[in-house]
């Protein structure tokens, strides 16, 4: 039941970031993506894991094992973590770090969790900056990566 509520509510949120982002204009543009695009991707990928959470076959309901609050706080304290250090640390840096506790949270073990941290730091970092030429901060890894 928990998953479907969830999923209701990440739906609703898509759909009001959608909203939102219809408003988002660029007097200027000098690329062919404008400034509502990411947020409309970013909701249409919330919408559709919101509708998989809301209507996928349920698993039977064990009341005594649901403990959502510890791995929701950690994620919440890593995301907030996450944005105090995105300037200062950069992107990849920050990622990575944001990842091991999200992944301790969700029972994953710290290498795996560390290391699914450094591909999914660098591989956004290179997918976002350098393919979607979305400026990124490298923070202290500007001599690698060619800093901004």
């Amino acid at each position: 039941m928990a998953d479907r509520i969830l999923g209701l509510l990440a739906l609703a949120l898509a759909i009001t970031m959608a909203w939102m982002a219809q408003s988002y204009q660029a007097e200027f543009s000098y690329e062919p993506v404008g400034p509502r695009a990411f947020p409309l991707l970013l909701a249409a990928v919330l919408a559709v894991a919101g509708m998989w959470l809301a209507v996928r076959p349920g698993r039977a309901a064990d009341a005594t094992v649901w403990r959502p609050a510890p791995a929701l706080l950690m994620v919440m304290a890593a995301m907030v973590v996450f944005a105090l250090l995105f300037q200062t640390l950069g992107f990849v840096l920050a990622t990575t770090l944001m990842a091991l506790p999200v992944g301790r949270s969700f029972g994953g073990r710290p290498l795996p969790s560390l290391a699914a941290g450094v591909g999914l730091g660098l591989g956004l970092y290179f997918l976002f900056d350098k393919l979607f030429d979305v400026i990124l901060p490298t923070g202290v890894l500007a001599f690698i990566l060619g800093g901004r």
